[in-house]
């Protein structure tokens, strides 16, 4: 039987608390990360994780238009395009994109290899398209509410600027910019989608979906970093243990 208590909304404040409490599954916890901040990844390292990561970088607008093509509400469109000039950019603001491919660059790779893809991992890859898939294919309303792992995102990036110039001098620090732009962005950001998400997500079932949906994206974040972690720190590539192909 159910119990009735079990389907009363949470309060505002403890929803946003159980929201807010899903960082604790970020990956700033993966191990891959945890050695990228205290400096013990080496340069192949990562520049296999800014390969990676661009894939992510390039799928975040395709996501987003994804959205905005089924969002009826004027209001929330209005908002949420701005997500994809951040990353696009525009005349005079070359974007996320850019900005990530010059990191590329002032990590050692060459602006045709990042571009490629070819240094993508499949379990990158499919982790990525998981994440574009399941915007496109749910409402919009949810599209929104996976976006909120950027409430744990400002503390990631200022972590990288605090560490990455004493633990990785070699890296030129104009290659950072992208982690700079995204400290405003990621909080301008957030503070829409959680408004949205507290306003619209407001019975108890709405409100563990909501929890459900956070959690993906964080699995989402975390696949990838396993696809790296295995390929670059513990050299177990995909296949590695498979006959070579004729």
């Amino acid at each position: 039987m159910t119990n009735p208590a079990d389907q009363v909304p949470w309060p505002v404040a403890e929803f946003e608390a159980r929201l807010r409490g899903l960082g604790a599954r970020y990956h700033i916890h993966h191990p891959f990360h945890v050695r990228m901040y205290e400096g013990s990844l080496e340069p192949d390292q990562i520049r296999g994780w800014v390969a990676n990561r661009y894939y992510y970088q390039i799928s975040i607008p395709l996501k987003d238009a994804a959205l905005m093509a089924k969002c009826p509400d004027r209001g929330v469109r209005r908002h949420w395009i701005q997500r994809i000039i951040d990353h696009d950019g525009r005349t005079g603001d070359e974007g996320g994109i850019e900005a990530w491919t010059r990191l590329g660059e002032a990590v050692g790779l060459d602006r045709e290899t990042i571009e490629s893809q070819r240094l993508v991992l499949p379990g990158v890859r499919f982790a990525v398209d998981a994440y574009v898939n399941f915007v496109r294919q749910s409402p919009w309303e949810e599209g929104i509410c996976s976006s909120l792992t950027e409430l744990f995102a400002p503390e990631i990036h200022q972590q990288r600027l605090n560490s990455w110039p004493d633990r990785y001098p070699w890296i030129e620090s104009a290659g950072l910019q992208y982690f700079r732009n995204r400290l405003s962005e990621a909080r301008r950001d957030v503070e829409h989608g959680l408004a949205f998400t507290l306003a619209h997500f407001n019975t108890r079932p709405l409100q563990e979906r909501a929890l459900a949906i956070v959690q993906f994206k964080l699995d989402v974040l975390w696949s990838m970093l396993d696809a790296m972690m295995l390929a670059y720190v513990l050299d177990m590539p995909p296949y590695f243990t498979a006959p070579k192909a004729p």
